[in-house]
């Protein structure tokens, strides 16, 4: 089979190798489309996130769809925690100490043409979701458990700081939940189309400061009663925390780059503002599958740009250039 590995900053390599064995618990899965996430950028740009370096060639990629053995057509969680941690136990398997995850550190993903994983985190795809429509039910899975930390409910105000993908289904998942006021600042004016799109009622282009006056003109001078960030950006944190009312909440959602987060800590502070760290997912597949199927939320718009397994540096190349919104890599 191919396989598409790290091997260093910027040094993507195609391999052939042999399939993949499946283990206990696990099955053979025929890689049909695999998402190119914002964390997989960090991976090729710093061979790393955080305190998670590349200490061997590594196979990226954790947003995806396939086809079993049997031909079920399923879309696939990434994450496998112990289940057996006092954080699993406590019902946070997003935090557990144990976590397998494909695409990071020693686990390999989904960039290549077949792989083995644990079945009990294949969900069967209906007939009426296409299989990249099936890769999109994990970057909406992340959107939902955020608007779930920040409480969203009906006829709030709600500001999302950052339209990639991530932004956009934050801001369909949080109008889903009831919110009547959708904010959504961005600097890309691409993307500030699709927030209109996602039902943004006020889109305001992010240019480090003005974009507060505006936001606060439009809100009544009240602010927002949730603010999402979702741009990587510390600008973008200190215009959530700037935008958001007294006694609010503010949810983190990006990584920056330089694995750094600042803010103004008197403004945060005088405000009594609650700060929220968003860790990947819970079991919310069943959830995002439901949204889609219903028609709540929309993923296949955000879907911009589709390229083979052989044609991955054009790939992560509009990716990196930020252009279009989602790109799909079939293996």
């Amino acid at each position: 089979m191919k396989s598409l590995r790290l091997h260093n900053i910027g040094d993507l390599r195609l391999h052939n190798e042999p399939d993949p064995i499946p283990g206990p618990g696990e099955g053979l899965l025929r890689v049909t489309a695999v998402g190119l996430c914002g964390s997989d950028l960090h991976w090729l740009e710093g061979a790393g996130i955080g305190d998670a370096q590349l200490s061997r060639p590594l196979i990226l990629g954790h947003e995806f769809a396939g086809v079993t053995a049997s031909g079920q057509r399923v879309a696939v969680d990434p994450a496998v925690p112990c289940d057996v941690c006092e954080f699993c136990q406590e019902g946070n398997p997003n935090l557990c100490r144990n976590m397998r995850f494909a695409g990071h550190g020693v686990e390999d993903g989904a960039l290549r043409e077949k792989m083995a994983w644990p079945t009990h985190t294949f969900y069967p795809l209906p007939d009426s979701m296409t299989g990249v429509e099936g890769v999109m039910l994990e970057p909406l899975g992340v959107a939902i458990h955020a608007v779930d930390l920040g409480h969203v409910k009906p006829g709030m105000t709600v500001g999302v700081f950052g339209c990639g993908p991530i932004g956009l289904l934050v801001l369909q998942v949080a109008r889903a939940a009831g919110a009547t006021r959708l904010i959504a600042t961005e600097k890309l004016p691409h993307r500030l189309e699709a927030a209109r799109a996602c039902g943004a009622t006020g889109v305001f282009r992010a240019d480090g400061g003005q974009e507060c006056a505006q936001i606060l003109a439009a809100t009544n001078g009240k602010g927002v009663d949730v603010a999402f960030e979702a741009a990587e950006e510390n600008s973008a944190v200190e215009t959530a925390i700037a935008i958001a009312r007294p006694g609010s909440r503010v949810v983190l959602i990006g990584i920056p780059s330089d694995d750094r987060t600042t803010f103004t800590a008197s403004v945060a502070r005088r405000k009594g503002l609650t700060i929220k760290m968003s860790r990947r997912m819970k079991r919310v597949y069943p959830r995002a599958a439901d949204l889609v199927t219903s028609g709540l939320v929309d993923v296949r718009s955000l879907v911009t740009h589709r390229f083979p397994l052989t044609e991955y540096k054009r790939a992560f190349s509009v990716a990196a250039r930020r252009e279009g919104l989602k790109i799909i890599i079939e293996p």
